[in-house]
């Protein structure tokens, strides 16, 4: 036994190893010690036990089972959970603890949750829960609230009452009238001088922005159902055509607004992290610049016939004739969250809030499914009433790391449709298409008329292993039939899929796969392969290929002191492009198979190969060090889940005495608001980073990578679920690795399911 484990259990024997769970529920006393070895163990954090011990200092006749009911509501907010549900704890207590914590092999652990509360009834619990000062069940003061059968922290049961207000507020509405009439700020016009969205008017538009089809189009619908209504959800696995959606969705409101003699819409783009906005960015760029609009002039006749006596015809701001100005009011800059609220630094408060809300008329989110439940009340109450606000997001992929799966929530029902006759005959008027009959619900709430869901994807075709695999996973299906569907996958040979099994801890082809990307473990070694577009794809690579770029394209150095900034941006375009070729994804973050583990051993593995040198580990910064931030930085303009690259800049041959001068390091990273702009900073400014050779799962939400290895540890673990393996998969564009060990836990994981508590789904 290590010296960590004997200390661990010394100090777990010095606590008393005979406390009686009874006591525990009697006397807060007992019930300390208890948390005490939860805490020693890294089932329950440190925060979670003071949270109960102010409590009991500040009401000391609070009984032991409302003091254990704090602590477990405060522990269920670091992992994810908005509240903590008593009677799904009761049926399943050792769900309420990190248990078992990653990484754990100590032996004698103290009293599980199951020993403790199996004589605990729900009525007993409800009844210990009932102290005024501390428990309250509505609005008022107390730290507690208990909803029905939830335990919140009052913060976290006012954001979810917050978000169910504002969103209930809007579907309240009656559908627009007017495309832009509930977006477009205060009034301009009488809303009798609009033009109607009614079918026939968006009929029009929507025939000059989407081919015709005999089918379905569920881009067509999800563009339609967004303009009608305040509020939206469009939902959709990778390559459905989200982006494409809302960028037409924006071209139809600001045609009708341009159309209606309007100024154009204030439209913002946002997305959760720095990563997310960037590729929203570019994609919404070539959209925007490929998209066809000439269909939409006459709706624009109107501006043009009035743009010289309309006081609010802004002439420098759209440029020259109507599908140029239509085409300009088309937005393309994308930014955080953070920025766009006004991040206030060491506080939770943003500069726009209820008192002071965003000066916009639309509002797009991208990757809604990473904004936590704090965040979306905060967005919420900045939004203008009458703005509009789309949600983009696929709803499978797994929840925000902070607290909430508002997304997920919000789309529970998402796969049925549930649309009442009214908004199908609405739909059919304004596409021309029929909804299937399966989707009808005349029992369909508001919620479900304000939610599409795309189902077609253009990325991955029947020949994609990459969408059956994840298709598979997805998929609702009894254990024997899934299990032999996704085992059918991986033997398939898709040209696009490798499955590595390694055989032991120390198998060496890990160390080929994130060195040189294993390319021998697809068919055909990864030759052949043409793009859609009839370009030829290389081969996949591995870490190998972008540290190449770093030395091959490296900006040569200058004998007058001067250094090309031009050239330097480029070089770390380049290089943090390349790095976005391969990624190696895992679970977990402790453990040989977690990020720490992975993260030495690639080390290890590049300095061999003399890709890196780092001194045997000596050097913590060096050229070709990727980090990853941790924590936002508003100071630096740095948002968690920022990726930079550490490189070594060029410097004059000799300074002006002569002295030759060593190397410079800077971590280059892409400028957060999606610009393509490069930030230099110094390594030395860098509080919160870690080196991401290895990168999690929940860390990767917002990215892609053409290549793409998802490793799974070895043994069973919580966070092992559908919703995480799905969201490895769908994080590789063009290129698979999966990588099992030991037995292989991947038929198991996809058979548990991420259940988060919440009670945001009764909007």
């Amino acid at each position: 036994m290590s010296d960590r484990a004997k200390t661990m259990r010394d100090r777990e024997t010095a606590m008393s190893d005979d406390i009686s769970t009874a006591e525990a529920l009697r006397e807060a006393q007992a019930l300390f010690a208890l948390l005490d070895r939860w805490v020693a163990r890294g089932w329950l954090r440190a925060l979670d036990r003071a949270f109960a011990a102010f409590l009991a200092r500040e009401v000391p006749d609070a009984p032991a089972p409302l003091l254990l009911a704090a602590a477990l509501a405060s522990h269920q907010l670091g992992r994810g959970h908005v509240c903590l549900d008593l009677e799904r704890t009761l049926a399943e207590p050792d769900l309420a603890l990190s248990l078992p914590p990653e990484g754990d092999s100590l032996e004698d652990p103290p009293p599980r949750p199951s020993q403790l509360l199996g004589e605990l009834t729900l009525v007993d619990w409800q009844q210990a829960l009932t102290h005024p000062l501390v428990v309250g069940h509505g609005p008022g003061n107390t730290p507690l609230v208990l909803d029905g059968t939830r335990l919140y922290l009052r913060r976290y049961w006012q954001h979810e009452r917050s978000i169910q207000q504002h969103i209930a507020s809007r579907l309240d509405k009656e559908p627009c009238r007017s495309a832009i009439h509930c977006a477009n700020g205060a009034d301009r016009r009488p809303a009798e001088a609009t033009h109607t969205s009614d079918p026939t008017t968006l009929a029009t538009a929507l025939s000059a922005l989407f081919p015709t089809s005999d089918t379905l189009d569920w881009q067509k619908a999800a563009c339609v159902l967004a303009a009608r209504s305040p509020f939206a959800v469009i939902t959709g696995g990778p390559g459905t055509g989200k982006t494409t959606t809302v960028v037409k969705l924006l071209a139809l409101l600001q045609a009708l607004a341009l159309g209606d003699g309007r100024r154009p819409l204030r439209i913002r783009l946002a997305a959760p992290t720095g990563k997310a906005a960037a590729r929203l960015n570019e994609s919404i760029a070539g959209q925007v610049s490929s998209l066809q609009l000439d269909g939409l002039a006459p709706l624009l006749a109107a501006y043009e016939k009035d743009e010289g006596s309309n006081p609010l015809w802004e002439p420098n701001l759209l440029g020259d004739g109507s599908v140029s100005r239509l085409r300009s009011a088309i937005p393309t800059k994308v930014t955080t969250l953070h920025r766009l609220l006004g991040s206030r630094p060491d506080t939770r408060h943003f500069r726009h809030n209820a008192r002071n809300l965003l000066p916009l008329d639309v509002l797009v989110v991208d990757e809604a499914s990473m904004v936590d439940v704090e965040m979306m009340a905060a967005l919420l109450d900045a939004l203008p009433p009458r703005g509009r606000l789309v949600l983009l997001g696929d709803k499978d992929q797994l929840a925000s790391v902070e607290a909430g799966s508002v997304l997920g929530d919000l789309c529970a029902r998402a796969e049925g449709g549930h649309y009442t006759p009214e908004t199908a005959d609405w739909l059919t008027r304004a596409t021309g298409q029929a909804l299937p009959a399966e989707m009808l619900d005349a029992k369909g709430a508001p919620l479900d008329q304000a939610i599409a869901m795309l189902r077609h994807s253009h990325r991955f075709d029947a020949e994609s292993g990459i969408g059956q695999l994840a298709g598979t996973v997805n998929r609702d299906a009894p254990g024997k039939e899934k299990r032999a569907a996704i085992r059918g996958v991986l033997e398939h040979g898709y040209a696009d899929l490798s499955h590595l099994k390694l055989e032991t801890d120390h198998d060496r082809r890990l160390e080929r796969l994130v060195v040189s990307g294993h390319h021998e473990g697809f068919p055909h070694a990864g030759e052949g392969r043409v793009l859609k577009e009839g370009q030829p794809l290389p081969p996949p690579v591995g870490y190998r290929h972008y540290l190449q770029v770093m030395t091959a394209a490296a900006p040569q150095a200058v004998t007058d002191g001067e250094i090309d900034r031009e050239a330097l941006d480029d070089w770390a375009r380049a290089v943090l492009a390349a790095h976005g070729q391969f990624q190696l994804l895992c679970a977990l973050r402790r453990g040989p198979w977690g990020v720490e583990g992975l993260n030495e051993r690639i080390r290890v593995a590049l300095e061999r190969e003399e890709l890196i040198d780092t001194g045997d580990g000596r050097r913590l910064w060096y050229p070709g060090r990727p980090v990853l931030v941790t924590r936002n930085d508003y100071g630096l303009g740095l948002m968690n889940g920022d990726i930079g690259i550490t490189l070594s800049l060029p410097q004059a041959m000799a300074s002006t005495d002569g002295t030759n001068r060593g190397p410079a390091l800077r971590v280059a990273f892409p400028a957060g608001d999606g610009s393509g702009q490069i930030q230099w900073v110094l390594p030395s400014r860098l509080q919160a980073v870690e080196t991401v050779f290895a990168m999690t799962v929940h860390k990767s939400q917002g990215s892609e990578f053409t290549h793409t290895a998802l490793l799974l540890p070895d043994a069973p673990n919580p966070i092992l679920t559908r919703e995480l393996v799905y969201t490895g998969i769908t994080r590789a564009r063009h290129w698979l690795t999966l990588v099992e060990t030991g037995r292989g836990q991947l038929l198991d994981a996809v058979e548990r399911r991420v259940m988060r508590v919440s009670g945001l789904g009764k909007v």
